[in-house]
């Protein structure tokens, strides 16, 4: 049984410190806003948008748990924790708060790597992530500039401003993110070459 907004907005809220409530709220507003400007459904880009950082706050070896024990990405194990609770998040949107449409659960699975093929609410609630008014790093007007000019541009500028970060700090690199991030180029050249 799903939950109601104001329901999962309870249960969400609860769950995370005030300033990580705050980011999830502007959030919720930009992927209200992309969703409009770019033709994918609001609603859901709300719903995910409230949920995508559901288990951000869960101890690590909960986390762990909830991948190891539900077949999840194993993978994300090897990689850094800051992944973990998309795919966590995702699995919970679905066993604990009723979440049976999958393109919510796939836009908050893929919010922090993207993937090949992200479908738009995907690239919406990812973008939200990056652009949400609240945020203050280097480059993110940047990346809110080319937001305006598509929802592509906008990801491959906060791409690679991740990977960018993470080179910086010799950190390693999710390959998903890279993979992602030329899947969005090879999608804007087609795009270029139809119209």
């Amino acid at each position: 049984m799903a939950l109601s907004r104001e329901e999962l907005i309870q249960a969400v809220s609860s769950q995370m410190p005030a300033k990580r409530w705050k980011h999830t709220q502007g959030v919720m507003e930009s992927a209200v806003i992309l969703a409009e400007k770019y033709g994918a459904d609001p609603v859901k880009a709300d719903i995910a948008a409230i949920l995508h950082d559901v288990a951000k706050y869960w101890p690590v070896a909960e986390m762990e748990a909830v991948i190891r024990d539900n077949g999840l990405n194993i993978e994300l194990l090897s990689h850094d924790k800051q992944l973990w609770h998309s795919e966590v998040g995702a699995f919970v949107a679905e066993r604990d708060y009723g979440v049976s449409d999958s393109e919510i659960i796939n836009a908050i699975r893929w919010h922090t790597s993207g993937r090949v093929g992200m479908s738009l609410l995907d690239k919406v609630v990812c973008l939200a992530d990056y652009i949400e008014p609240g945020r203050d790093f280097p480059g993110v007007e940047h990346i809110r500039e080319q937001a305006e000019r598509s929802l592509e541009e906008g990801l491959i500028a906060g791409f690679d401003s991740t990977i960018s970060l993470l080179l910086s700090q010799r950190r390693v690199i999710y390959p998903l993110t890279v993979l992602s991030r030329n899947d969005l180029i090879a999608q804007l050249k087609i795009m270029e070459v139809g119209s």
